[in-house]
């Protein structure tokens, strides 16, 4: 059986699989459930059969993927009644909300009030010249993030390549680049993401201070404020933004006990539930257990200006390496990224956070 063969099967799967009509019913977390088991169902078959995953089949997990968060946010805003606020049921609405082409290529996740807003908005878009300066803008963005990709991989290379004694700098180093790199890959997506909608005359949010059209409206998150995010906790919010909303009001809102581990252990599923996911997952639900946690007890000793600058730059660097710990772990998924942080200092880190948990 070819790859084309394959290919057709998981599709047609896909579309003539008995999907339950749960959307009505308001059982968002059994409808997401079986999204899911689906989508692992066809990567597995998938990948028995000919043992490598095709750039199709890739094209239409992450857009089964994206359309599970779709379907259930609109089944939440149906739960919470905020679909109908000035508006009129519509199944077209609903319909062009679920298959927006832009949304079901990359992203980001919107609500369906959000999405009909910027459907709106396309009557009063600005002038040309500012979509197109806009464009340009993050256009020139995404060239510089596929350009510190460059650099970052040859210094990867060089790191590894010119070492000679091992020592702890060295490893943490090429670790902590490993895991940019890997986050480089995330940032370019969100913004190439946001160029798409954009372009399709989406994401206008007003204007800004100084006058100017805000296109900021659809995204996944900025950069440079995730990347000096000085706690774990704030790093988990402002990573791909829009997913971990839909997490907490899925999963975290829902849970009486033990939430934050309930939400990352259901993204672990979500994602695929890999080696590298599930423990990957688990250590950032402890890191940002942890913080909380640390935080509490650390905040009312922050009595001057010295001490609050010190524990901002301390808790930047834990942060960058515990996250670094979990992008790895994540994005890698095999054994393989598990050994490569056992194996490393980079196991000191996560387990300062299960002691905070256990101490504080």
């Amino acid at each position: 059986m070819d790859f084309r063969t394959t290919d057709v099967l998981a599709n047609v799967l896909a579309l003539l699989h008995p999907v339950p009509t749960i959307l009505a019913s308001g059982d968002t977390r059994l409808e997401v459930f079986y999204e899911i088991i689906l989508k692992n169902d066809i990567k597995i078959y998938h990948t028995v059969i000919v043992s490598s995953l095709s750039c199709r089949l890739l094209l239409a997990t992450s857009a089964l993927m994206l359309m599970t968060q779709r379907v259930s946010s609109l089944s939440l805003d149906l739960q919470e009644r905020t679909v109908f606020r000035g508006s009129q049921m519509s199944t077209i609405s609903f319909l062009s909300y679920l298959f927006c082409f832009p949304s079901l290529l990359g992203g980001p996740l919107c609500s369906f009030d959000t999405f009909e807003g910027s459907v709106r908005q396309m009557s009063r878009t600005p002038p040309l010249g500012t979509c197109v300066g806009n464009l340009a803008l993050k256009t020139l963005q995404v060239f510089l993030l596929v350009l510190m990709k460059y650099f970052l991989n040859v210094l990867l290379k060089s790191s590894y390549t010119l070492k000679v004694n091992s020592c702890a700098f060295q490893d943490v180093l090429g670790i902590w680049i490993l895991a940019l790199l890997l986050k480089m890959n995330y940032y370019a997506h969100w913004k190439v993401s946001e160029c798409v909608n954009n372009a399709a005359g989406m994401g206008l949010r007003g204007n800004k201070r100084t006058g100017k059209a805000s296109w900021d409206g659809l995204s996944d998150g900025n950069p440079w404020v995730t990347e000096m995010s000085t706690r774990p906790s704030v790093f988990a919010r402002e990573w791909n933004r829009t997913t971990a909303e839909w997490l907490r009001r899925m999963i975290f809102q829902r849970f009486d006990r033990s939430p934050l581990f309930m939400t990352f252990g259901f993204s672990a599923w979500w994602h695929g539930l890999h080696p590298g996911q599930i423990l990957g997952f688990l250590m950032w639900a402890a890191t940002v257990q942890g913080d909380h946690k640390l935080h509490r007890f650390l905040k009312p000793k922050l009595t001057s200006p010295w001490r609050k600058r010190l524990y901002v730059c301390l808790s930047w660097t834990f942060t960058q390496l515990t996250t670094t710990c979990v992008v790895v772990c994540v994005e890698l998924q095999s054994l393989a990224s598990v050994r490569l942080l056992c194996s490393s200092y980079f196991t000191v880190f996560p387990l300062m956070s299960v002691v905070s948990i256990i101490i504080l």
